[in-house]
């Protein structure tokens, strides 16, 4: 039987020559602790280091054989854990230099767990190049994953037919906060879902999303650790006959606790130089939309660590401006009219690349620099966006078009509201992302 050791922490053991480099090494320890009979795993390794040049930002990728818990729901599985997102090396090859007590490399590693299928005696590599896929979009953008996040895949996470398609975060619950020499390091969960189980997170909360998941009956959808059945051939909804009760009533008490994507977006005043615009105009090319099918959302608030030093930066008031998307993420914008703005709160599309930031706000929203008389302020590249309550409604109504089928939209598609010299445009972008592609 596995054992949970939730509640401890763990530090490398007193060694005065460590075999591994001492990030990787105290990592190592703590997998060895959960699997003290598996010393020596199957491992997935680049062939050339990322810092030598190599195209795969994961050094190692180790695949272990978990029994799980039946008295959980918690079925066995390949427990598939990641090596290179934190600071293995400690000596600048990769990741800054950081010590004890500091986040080490971006902080986190990536985890993953596929319910074993009965016969199978070794893991299969396919989620190998899913943790590599979600690492190169880390180092690429700079994001950072958290717990709580998910992130839109649009594509079966193993490319074949399966309704698992689309991806939550969780804390790895067998994991807790690994102290190294280079700094801490949380492990991340990443858990497969259906479309709508994606949905609901978006429109309401990633964290009740997956706390439902978790009690659906006989361990359905993995269990409380949530192991991934890439068989899995129902949603939640149809799992539970209770869950969309829950659910209906968690958007009423809560509205949506997201409160910001990575996505691709852009804003500029009306008819100013092409020059001018911040972040990254969709265009209606394959080509040129990097992130078009992919989009990374937070349930936590946005540290703006870009904008950390915006007192320093001018506020602009904007008479007009003219808002860009991509579809992915422009589909969000009723979600986050009724289940944020009308509740009083906020929401920011994050630029994947770039440094430009839309964040849509409502009147009760504290500490903004917009107001009724100026509602569009640019401080820098981040624009704030007021909407009122008396047009909240009637915006969010005019944009429920977007909940159609991407192929019945024509784009791109213009919503213009002459009256309050605002515009949102929506691009194409539902097409395969070369994040996606494999990289291993």
């Amino acid at each position: 039987m596995m054992e949970d050791i939730e509640g401890k922490k763990y530090s490398p053991p007193c060694s005065s020559q460590p075999v591994s480099p001492p990030g990787l090494e105290a990592l190592y320890v703590a997998c060895r602790e959960i699997y003290p009979e598996q010393p020596n795993p199957l491992q997935v390794a680049a062939v050339i280091k990322y810092w030598l040049g190599g195209p795969d930002p994961l050094d190692y990728i180790s695949m272990y054989f978990n029994r799980g818990n039946a008295d959980l729901g918690i079925p066995p599985h390949w427990h598939y854990i990641s090596f290179g997102l934190s600071d293995l090396h400690g000596d600048g090859r990769v990741h800054e230099k950081t010590g004890p007590g500091e986040v080490s490399g971006f902080g986190f590693e990536l985890t993953f767990r596929l319910k074993r299928e009965p016969g199978e005696t070794s893991p299969p590599t396919w989620p190998a190049q899913l943790l590599q896929s979600l690492a190169k979009y880390v180092f690429l953008s700079g994001n950072v994953l958290y717990a709580g996040d998910h992130v839109s895949w649009h594509k079966a996470l193993d490319s074949s037919e399966s309704l698992i398609e689309h991806i939550l975060l969780m804390e790895d619950p067998q994991f807790k906060t690994v102290l190294t020499p280079n700094g801490e390091v949380s492990l991340i969960q990443v858990i497969g879902v259906t479309k709508s189980e994606l949905e609901c997170a978006q429109r309401w909360s990633p964290h009740g999303v997956i706390e439902i998941l978790k009690k659906i009956p006989g361990g359905a959808c993995g269990g409380e650790w949530l192991v991934t059945d890439m068989r899995r051939g129902m949603s939640m909804f149809e799992l539970d006959p209770n869950s969309p009760q829950l659910v209906k009533e968690g958007i009423e008490k809560d509205g949506s606790n997201l409160s910001g994507v990575a996505a691709v977006c852009s804003w500029k005043e009306s008819r100013e130089a092409e020059e001018d615009k911040y972040g990254e105009i969709v265009e209606n090319s394959p080509t040129n939309n990097k992130y078009g099918s992919f989009s990374h959302g937070c349930s936590n608030s946005w540290q703006q660590e870009d904008f950390e030093s915006t007192e320093l930066l001018q506020k602009k008031i904007l008479e007009n401006v003219m808002l860009t998307f991509n579809y992915e993420s422009g589909k969000l914008l009723p979600s986050v009219i009724r289940g944020r703005v009308m509740h009083g709160r906020h929401f920011s599309f994050k630029a994947v690349t770039g440094n430009g930031m839309i964040t849509f706000v409502g009147e009760g929203v504290s500490g903004k620099s917009v107001d009724t008389e100026h509602p569009y302020v640019a401080t820098g590249p981040w624009l704030q966006v007021l909407i009122p309550d008396s047009f909240a409604e009637q915006m969010a109504s005019d944009l429920d078009v977007l909940d159609s089928d991407y192929e019945k939209l024509v784009l791109p598609k213009v919503f213009s509201w002459p009256e309050r010299s605002l515009s949102i445009t929506i691009e194409s972008g539902c097409m395969d992302s070369i994040i996606k592609q494999p990289v291993l």
